[in-house]
């Protein structure tokens, strides 16, 4: 069913904005289509970028997940209606059936999260989503409870639903008749939000090397070294997390390596002060170092984090996840099922 011929529009469009980093990052990111009482949704942990290969899409009940909704346990009741099929729902389930919407897109969009994790930043779209017909949502951890501040900004809006979702430290989502329509609305969202990207100091492969006294590895993609290089960025990724990928695939903090410091020393420090072992390493002014066998999914979170560093000037008033935020999605089972999937794909 995942190459019936209503779903071809869905799929092309989905691996098309899943090949984007600068919109959609390792197995982050979903799309669904409704069709009379079904909602195809993409399944956990899989890539959209995989779309054309491989099968992504669930086939669920549209009335009721609707119904499975409305319950504080909606995760649940959700995960028993998809009880046997190969694959498991996206997380953002709910949040596609609730969206009236024919055809839904739930982007990490960089240019968006340069504003959305701004404690500002609600005031200042005010002014750049003008016109369109847009709705800010509160940071909610993924899944029921962000449904239900959906839910909340839909009910504001009753007579006329928005088609543009601003997440507050998340993401973007856009919905619309077809694929057209929403790949349309997120080329606009994206025009409006666009943000001119810094050129980074090149990494110092000598310092690195100097450094890796425990056989880490360099990134997987160069760019990821802006994170120690550019001064902005790397206070950005040292300070905390700033949206649920960065915490899930990433983890809460990162090593700090200081001039003429070892690798072991950063990892004790970070282990000692903060409790947890880090995924990836700043090097001063040098460039970064990854965990041995950090899986694909999670490299491409780093590669989100460095576009994101690079877009923000560092004056810019942010808000960050809490300890509490960070522990829930660390804790979550359905976020424990995507980090399998990623190991599994390396």
């Amino acid at each position: 069913m995942a190459n019936a011929e209503f779903l071809t529009d869905l799929i092309a469009f989905s691996a098309r904005i899943g090949a984007e980093p600068l919109l959609v990052q390792g197995g982050g990111g979903n799309t669904s289509l409704k069709r009379d009482d079904e909602l195809w949704v993409k399944a956990s942990g899989t890539w959209l970028a995989h779309a054309r290969e491989r099968e992504l899409f669930v086939r669920l009940p549209l009335v009721q997940v609707r119904a499975a909704s409305r319950h504080d346990d909606a995760e649940a009741r959700i995960g028993e209606i998809a009880r046997g099929l190969p694959l498991r729902p996206s997380i953002e389930t709910s949040l596609h059936a609730l969206l009236p919407h024919r055809v839904v897109a739930h982007v990490h969009s960089v240019n968006t999260l340069a504003w959305a994790v701004r404690a500002d930043g609600q005031e200042r779209l005010q002014t750049l989503l003008t016109d369109m017909n847009w709705a800010w949502v509160p940071y909610r951890r993924p899944g029921h409870p962000l449904t239900r501040a959906i839910a909340d900004a839909i009910d504001a809006r009753a007579s006329d639903p928005p088609d543009v979702l601003v997440l507050a430290n998340h993401g973007l989502v856009v919905g619309g008749e077809d694929c057209a329509e929403v790949a349309a609305r997120l080329d606009e969202v994206e025009r409006r939000l666009l943000r001119a990207q810094r050129i980074a100091p090149p990494s110092q492969p000598e310092r690195l090397s100097a450094a890796n006294d425990l056989a880490w590895q360099p990134p997987a993609q160069a760019m990821v070294h802006a994170l120690a290089t550019d001064a902005v960025a790397r206070r950005i990724a040292a300070d905390g997390v700033l949206y649920p990928d960065h915490a899930v695939f990433l983890g809460a903090c990162a090593a700090d390596v200081g001039a003429g410091e070892r690798l072991s020393q950063a990892l004790e420090r970070c282990l000692r002060e903060r409790g947890a072992m880090p995924a990836f390493a700043l090097v001063e002014d040098a460039g970064v170092l990854v965990a041995p066998d950090l899986p694909a999914g999670a490299q491409a979170m780093l590669h989100c984090l460095a576009l994101l560093g690079l877009r923000l000037d560092g004056d810019e008033p942010l808000s960050r996840l809490g300890a509490d935020e960070v522990a829930a999605l660390a804790d979550w089972d359905a976020e424990a099922y995507r980090r399998a999937l990623a190991r599994s794909m390396n």
